[in-house]
């Protein structure tokens, strides 16, 4: 009888696939997790710094609070975007979407 108990737990205690098997869906799941989601976004973040640094006076933006214009002024941290030439608006740098160079007619997303 007691035989039968002690086989009965060793049996219960072990898992089929052994702990290697156990991990396996967990590191299938962070590579598809990587390729899917952190890859591309690291990507996108890569290129739109990118583009904040290309900024130069004369482009035209356009924000992600949708304001439209053309560059006026630029520091490290800040633009100064002339809207209508009356209205100029300070901006941060790292909130401009799109832009378009100097001799563009139109702001149009670079690299795409």
């Amino acid at each position: 009888m007691n035989e039968l108990i002690l086989l009965a737990i060793n049996q219960e205690g072990q898992a089929p696939g052994g702990t290697l098997g156990a991990l396996m869906p967990l590191v299938l799941m962070f590579v598809i997790f990587y390729f899917l989601l952190i890859r591309p976004q690291r990507k996108r973040m890569k290129e739109h710094e990118e583009m904040i640094k290309r900024l130069k006076k004369g482009d035209r933006v356009v924000t992600n609070g949708g304001l439209i214009g053309s560059i006026h002024a630029l520091t490290d941290g800040e633009l100064t975007i002339d809207l209508d030439g009356k209205t100029k608006v300070r901006v941060v740098r790292s909130q401009v979407n799109l832009y378009a160079a100097s001799g563009d007619a139109a702001p149009a997303e670079k690299g795409k």
